[in-house]
């Protein structure tokens, strides 16, 4: 009787559990939809020019960065890694990929790409992610700076009509010359003010009231360029259009040969590790965002890998996690991954059915969006902390910066990386020599304490070569915490010269035979 009553109020025993996760189920799938959505559209419109502008920055057709930003959302979207940050063409590498374009040509750009993803994938199934969070800040925020700075003085030829010079230190150098333009007339002036005029509207946006904000600003500064040069017919240099897939360039044998030297494994092994950084450091910044799964390092970068990997494939730009997209995903209240897999389907949708669009884009104002994004990469905050507070991690930056401008961006973080290590190595190798001299007759002591390694070796033997020859001297080192085998061995030398006549001359606490 019991039993049958418990049928009739739950039905079969298991049944009423199942429906009821399965209505729970839905009613997550709705909640996640119902944010993941309005959210996809959001980044879908912040992505649009950012992935044309990085794509004709970078010296390839615009319709490139697109395919970039659709591998980015439909296939980086699915895998496993982050949930939230979104990938595609990144501002970040446009210098290294206009320098590639330029060294080895348009054809062997997918080839460079998908060696790069391909050693991506391998560094992820290494477990090597986790690794690139102990790079130092310094160095990170040096090529951040760097880079924007490159990107900056790019565009400021770019959107005065003036081809830029290939070097950092050209770029500079040339930036009289180019004021001079612009005061004398002889630069575009209507591009330069319609960039100018960008870069104002884009720093002012966040002042604006809420519903205007609701527009993402890059979109609505292309919008209003692109209106204004319709309406008024204004004579600047528009994007150039090609169909979607004519952009697509899959690789050829001429393409193969770049990845056969040295310049040409090195620009493989730069796409590799500062994407692999760049989207690593965006994803600890995703991560503090929001209160979501966080990101598991390593399938993220195979993820980031597979990534690249397809979109060399198709001859299309490198793509790492970008902040930006990323930040305006969590924003707009993305939930799962679904949001940035959507905004991949608007992108490929937008350059499948509306590719005349691009074409009405003026190149000015996707200078002066690039140049508001470079503005941006410069750490201003943090130099300001560093300065107050840390002046040989900024001397670290600064050294950084001022090499990716001059050099390269790969030397430059090789360059910040080598001296953040030595800075590092010469603050944790301490040594303080205590000497007291115990009066006539009585021994001279001498306490060690810190660390002894090779880099202060002169200052331990300088003190130790002046005393005086045949003088007792007690050695204690119990309060080092490290000797190294260069300090012990020099120790034992000393000591050796110093009691040649007379054995009990040094004596050592711990003995001699301790290290």
């Amino acid at each position: 009787m019991n039993t049958e009553k418990r049928s009739e109020k739950s039905g079969t025993p298991g049944t009423n559990g199942v429906n009821g996760a399965g209505a729970a189920l839905l009613r997550r799938a709705f909640v996640h939809w119902r944010h993941d959505l309005p959210a996809s559209l959001v980044v879908f419109l912040v992505a649009v020019p950012l992935c044309v502008g990085v794509a004709v920055a970078s010296g390839v057709p615009a319709e490139r960065g697109l395919v970039t930003g659709i591998v980015g959302g439909l296939v980086v979207g699915l895998l496993p890694g982050s949930s939230l940050q979104v990938s595609g063409p990144a501002a970040g590498l446009t210098v290294l990929v206009f320098d590639a374009v330029q060294r080895f040509g348009l054809e062997s750009l997918g080839v460079l790409v998908l060696a790069a993803g391909l050693l991506q994938v391998a560094m992820g199934l290494l477990r090597t992610g986790r690794w690139f969070r102990a790079i130092s800040l310094s160095v990170v925020h040096g090529m951040l700076a760097g880079i924007g700075l490159i990107l900056i003085l790019g565009q400021l030829y770019a959107v005065s009509g003036r081809t830029a010079p290939g070097s950092g230190g050209g770029k500079i150098a040339g930036l009289p010359g180019l004021l001079g333009d612009w005061f004398t007339g002889r630069a575009a002036t209507t591009a330069l003010l319609m960039g100018a005029a960008t870069v104002v509207l884009l720093t002012l946006w966040k002042k604006l009231p809420g519903p205007v904000r609701a527009v993402p600003a890059p979109l609505a500064a292309v919008a209003l360029a692109a209106a204004a040069t319709a309406v008024f017919g204004l004579d600047v240099p528009r994007v150039r259009v090609d169909g979607l897939l004519d952009a697509v360039a899959l690789p050829t044998r001429d393409g193969l040969a770049a990845v056969t030297g040295l310049a040409g494994l090195g620009t493989v092994l730069a796409f590799a590790l500062i994407a692999s950084a760049e989207s690593l450091f965006s994803a600890a910044a995703v991560d503090r965002m929001h209160h979501g799964p966080r990101t598991d390092y390593d399938r993220e970068l195979t993820a980031q890998g597979i990534g690249n990997t397809l979109s060399g494939l198709l001859g299309a730009l490198p793509l790492t996690a970008v902040i930006v997209r990323s930040a305006a995903n969590v924003q707009a209240g993305a939930r799962s991954k679904t949001a940035r897999v959507l905004h991949g389907l608007w992108l490929l949708l937008f350059a499948a059915l509306l590719p005349a669009v691009l074409g009405l884009i003026p190149l000015a104002v996707l200078g002066g969006v690039l140049v508001h994004a470079g503005a941006k990469l410069i750490p201003v905050a943090p130099t300001v902390t560093l300065w107050r507070g840390h002046r040989g991690e900024l001397a670290v930056m600064a050294v950084t910066t001022a090499a990716i401008v001059f050099t390269t961006l790969f030397e430059g973080v090789l360059v910040g990386v080598a001296l953040a290590v030595a800075k590092s190595a010469w603050q944790t190798s301490q040594l303080h020599i205590d000497l007291t001299d115990t009066g006539p007759g009585g021994p001279l002591r001498i306490s060690l304490s810190g660390n002894a390694t090779f880099l202060r070796l002169p200052r331990l033997l300088d003190t130790l070569e002046a005393l005086p020859a045949g003088r007792a001297v007690e050695l204690d080192w119990t309060g080092l915490r490290h000797l190294d085998h260069a300090c012990h061995t020099a120790l034992h030398t000393w000591a050796a010269r110093h009691s040649a006549h007379d054995p009990t001359t040094v004596s050592w606490e711990p003995p001699l035979s301790v290290t």
